[in-house]
C-alpha cells in the first residue's frame, strides 16, 4: 500500500493533506511531517496542510488557507483520523481522490485507498516508515519534516512509556533525532504549562473521584475552568495527570464547553474505546474521546466505565 499511495502522489499536482479536529501532536505531526516530506522530494507540486489552527500547537506548524478550487483535480490526504465525521474541513470530499492513513481501528473505511495499521504507535511512525520506503525512489527527509514526525511519535506515546511503543518506535525515533533540530527546545514547547494550568492540575490531583471499581471520574466545567482562566484545550493537556495514581485502572474527564461536553478516557488497562464509540467518538483501546450534550448523560458514560473496570 505505501508504494501504491507514492505511485498516486506521483501522478498529482496538487496534494492537500488534512487531518482530524481538535488535533493533538501526531495529527499536526503527521500532516505536516508528510507535508514536509512531500515539499522536499517533489518541489515543483503544490503540497497544502489544511485545517482549523489549534493555538497550543502553533510551535509545531501553521496551517494553509486555500480556495475551494484549490482541490479541482487535487488528491486529497487525510491522516490520523479514524472517521470521516471528525475530519477537520469538510471540504476534503472534494479533490479527485482521497487517501486515509490512520493507526486507529478502521471502524470507518473512507477514502479511495486506506492505509491503516493499528500495530503503529503513532501515523507520525506510518509517515516516517513511508519515507524509508520510498527514499530509493526519491523521497526525501527535511530537518523540519523530522522535528514534526518526532514530535508526533513522542505525543502520541507519551514520551515513549505507552505500551504502543515498539521497537521499532524507538529505532524511527534514533534515526529522527541525528536530523538538525532541538529536541531541549521541542520538549519545553511540549509539555511547559502556564502557571494558572500548573494551579488547575493541583484541582485534579485533589479532587478527582476514585471509585471502588477502579474507575476514576474528573469534571471540569465551565465555572472552574473560569475560575482557573484555562480554556477547555489547555485544559484537556492534564488528562493524563491520573495515570500515575495507584489503584486505578481507568478514568475519564468531564470537560465542559459552550456547546458540548468533552469526554477523555485514558485507561492502564480496561479498553475503553468501545465507551467512546459508543457516544460517537472513537480512539485506541487505551485513549480514547467522544463529546456528550447534557450532564445526564455523564452518569450513563461513568456506568459503562465502571463496568469495562469491574471485568478486568
Amino acid at each position: 500500500m505505501k508504494q501504491k499511495i507514492l505511485d498516486e502522489i506521483k501522478k498529482y499536482e496538487t496534494i492537500i493533506i488534512h487531518r482530524h479536529v481538535r488535533p493533538d501532536p501526531d495529527a499536526y505531526g503527521s500532516q505536516g511531517g508528510l507535508a514536509e516530506v512531500l515539499k522536499a522530494s517533489f518541489p515543483e507540486k503544490a503540497i497544502f496542510a489544511v485545517g482549523k489552527e489549534e493555538e497550543t500547537l502553533h510551535y509545531m506548524s501553521r496551517l494553509d488557507e486555500i480556495p475551494d478550487d484549490t482541490y479541482n483535480g487535487a488528491l486529497v490526504i487525510v491522516c490520523d483520523t479514524a472517521n470521516a465525521e471528525r475530519i477537520c474541513d469538510g471540504r476534503y470530499g472534494m479533490g479527485d481522490k482521497l487517501i486515509k492513513i490512520d493507526h486507529h481501528p478502521n471502524m470507518d473505511p473512507y477514502g479511495d485507498m486506506m492505509w491503516v495499521d493499528t500495530d503503529a504507535s503513532s501515523t507520525s511512525e506510518m509517515i516516517y516508515e513511508f519515507y524509508l520506503s520510498g527514499k530509493e525512489q526519491g523521497l526525501k527527509m527535511s530537518d523540519e519534516a523530522a522535528r514534526l514526525l518526532f514530535a508526533g511519535i513522542v505525543g502520541d506515546t507519551g514520551r515513549f512509556i505507552y505500551p504502543s511503543t515498539t521497537e521499532k518506535t524507538f529505532a524511527y525515533a534514533g534515526e529522527l533525532i541525528h536530523y538538525n533540530f532541538s529536541r531541549p527546545e521541542l520538549f519545553d514547547k511540549m509539555y511547559e504549562l502556564d502557571a494558572n494550568i500548573v494551579k488547575l492540575k493541583g484541582y485534579v490531583l485533589q479532587n478527582f473521584e476514585l471509585r471502588a471499581s477502579g474507575a476514576a471520574v474528573m469534571i471540569l466545567k465551565k465555572e472552574l475552568l473560569e475560575e482557573f482562566q484555562a480554556v477547555p484545550s489547555k485544559a484537556s493537556l492534564l488528562v493524563s495527570t491520573l495515570g500515575d495514581v495507584k489503584g486505578i485502572k481507568a478514568w475519564v474527564f468531564f470537560i465542559e464547553e459552550s456547546d458540548q461536553i468533552r469526554v477523555r478516557f485514558r485507561s492502564k488497562g480496561p479498553i475503553i474505546n468501545e465507551i467512546a464509540r459508543k457516544y460517537k467518538g472513537g480512539g485506541h483501546p487505551l485513549a480514547a474521546g467522544a463529546s456528550i450534550y447534557s450532564w445526564e448523560e455523564m452518569e450513563s458514560v461513568v456506568r459503562d466505565l465502571e463496568a469495562v473496570c469491574k471485568d478486568n
